[in-house]
């Protein structure tokens, strides 16, 4: 693959951008749209889609997953649980090394796990109360077994999202913040490519470790250049030019057509386990009134959103069924598109009677979301709302997922499993200790919904869980704290000669270049 040059007008910035960066000397060159920017590349605060894609690349796990779920070797070569299910004890690779060539030992470990759990941020809540600092311990240089405070049927699941950092290294540049600084834009890991360079606002570039422990294929990805745009008329700009080789899973219906005509690509389409909602912020009026979250549930024309804005496979619970088929709950039917169902609902509401001012949300410059936004509005507006309509780029997103206060009414978000395991849908989402992200922007702080949760923690019996679980839709049905508007078919336009994508059930870990093949 020969790398070309931008031509039109629409990319030409980025290609500017690119060649700042310096010429590009790899063979193999994949150049993909991301349509938000990248919010960290430290391991302990990586929390969305973009950074867990330049993690799974920067950086290796004692263990990672497959397509269909199951957990494989990484840096670990093997684990053994013990028979109460309170300890696993994993084995490193003789060979395993972090990109300057020093080992990987236990003591990375032990010092990964205590690190994330100090700074308490992205996938910390994922351990917390679950392994207490201290028991994680080195049993040798190649030996560290974790020690469970409780009973955690998810745990292994949750053990990929662990990236493993050179300890040595952060500890020589952890100055007062425990090297929060220098892994903001340095990398201490042991994962198949090198941060090259990046622009937080346009790009990211990384390139193959050509000493990476677990060796390469032939055809082997030798470079990736991430563009951030959500512009369809750049990606489809980019694309002409030469210069694309994969795009987001979030372009219109029109780009993927539009690339595939070009006869250089095909759309390669997978179902997810990736939900696609509306979340009602349960504690800000008026969606604090459960019937006007009703009322909203069925002002939702469901089959225009799936069939043509943004083609998708129809849910009933928040629980995607793809993925999680034995704890699905077939019998709970979900809302429909109704607005006399809708107008019943706001009758019954508190706010009956009076005009009712509400906020729909969505990504800046995220056109199918706009969409979807506008008809909202259209629906609601004849149910007797006044609609403000609040556009912000990701990064502000997040940021006002923080508070009760500052989280609109309603916010269209993409939510997916952060490991292979049913409760990653639940916890991260649904569970009082986890507000306060843009995953769990409903707010929904219910103790019973908790309680729930928790006991499907706290056994091991998968007969048990999913019966748990599906009370959970149940309940959660009842609250309609969240609106599943789709499951995400999900859609990219490769170049004929990009081989390797496969849907992962584990957030961005199908986007590990290592897996993907040039063929050309």
């Amino acid at each position: 693959m020969t790398t070309r040059f931008l031509t039109t007008t629409a990319a030409a910035a980025l290609a500017v951008a690119f060649l700042g960066a310096g010429t590009a000397s790899a063979q193999n060159v994949v150049t993909k749209n991301t349509v938000q920017i990248f919010s960290s590349i430290d391991p302990a605060k990586i929390s969305d889609y973009t950074d867990y894609m330049a993690s799974v690349n920067l950086y290796d796990g004692l263990v990672t997953v497959d397509s269909a779920g199951n957990l494989v070797p990484e840096l670990a070569e093997s684990w053994v649980v013990s028979d109460d299910a309170t300890s696993v004890t994993f084995t490193i690779r003789a060979d395993a090394h972090f990109s300057d060539g020093s080992p990987v030992e236990a003591k990375d470990v032990v010092y990964s796990f205590e690190r994330l759990l100090r700074i308490n941020q992205g996938p910390a809540n994922l351990f917390a109360g679950v392994v207490e600092s201290g028991n994680v311990v080195a049993e040798d240089d190649k030996t560290v077994t974790f020690t469970l405070s409780q009973t955690f049927a998810p745990f292994m699941a949750t053990v990929p999202s662990l990236r493993i950092l050179n300890s040595e290294v952060v500890i020589e540049n952890e100055g007062d913040d425990d090297g929060q600084t220098f892994l903001a834009t340095n990398v201490a890991g042991s994962g198949p490519y090198l941060l090259d360079s990046w622009d937080r606002g346009s790009r990211m570039i990384v390139k193959r470790d050509p000493n990476y422990y677990r060796g390469w294929h032939e055809g082997a990805i030798d470079e990736v250049r991430w563009i951030v745009t959500n512009d369809d008329a750049t990606v489809r700009a980019m694309a002409a030019s030469g210069e694309l080789t994969m795009t987001s899973p979030y372009q219109s219906p029109d780009t993927y057509e539009a690339l595939a005509a070009m006869g250089r690509f095909r759309v390669d389409s997978q179902p997810t386990s990736t939900a696609f909602y509306l979340k009602l912020n349960s504690q800000l009026a008026p969606t604090d009134d459960v019937h006007i979250r009703r009322a909203i549930a069925f002002a939702v024309d469901f089959e225009t959103v799936q069939e043509v804005i943004f083609p998708g496979e129809h849910m009933t619970t928040v629980l995607p069924e793809a993925g999680f088929t034995a704890f699905h709950n077939g019998d709970v039917e979900g809302p429909s598109f109704d607005l006399e169902r809708a107008a019943a609902e706001v009758a019954l509401s508190s706010y009956a009677g009076e005009p009712i001012p509400i906020t729909l949300a969505h990504v800046a410059g995220t056109l199918f979301q706009e969409e979807i936004a506008l008809m909202l509005q259209a629906h609601l507006e004849m149910l007797g709302f006044v609609v403000t309509q609040q556009t912000d780029p990701w990064n502000r997103v997040t940021e006002i997922a923080g508070s009760v206060e500052t989280t609109p009414n309603v916010n269209q978000i993409f939510f997916g499993p952060t490991y292979p395991s049913p409760d990653s849908m639940f916890f991260t989402q649904y569970h009082s200790d986890a507000a306060g992200t843009w995953a769990s922007m409903e707010w929904l702080q219910d103790p019973e919904v908790d309680a729930l949760i928790d006991a499907a923690r706290a056994t091991g019996d998968v007969d048990e869980q999913a019966e748990i679980y599906k009370e959970l839709q149940v309940r959660l049905d009842e609250h309609m704290v969240s609106v599943p508007l789709l499951a995400q078919t999900i859609q990219h336009a490769m170049d004929d000669c990009l081989i390797g994508f496969e849907a992962v059930p584990m957030m961005s870990f199908d986007y590990d270049f290592s897996r993907y093949t040039w063929t050309c």
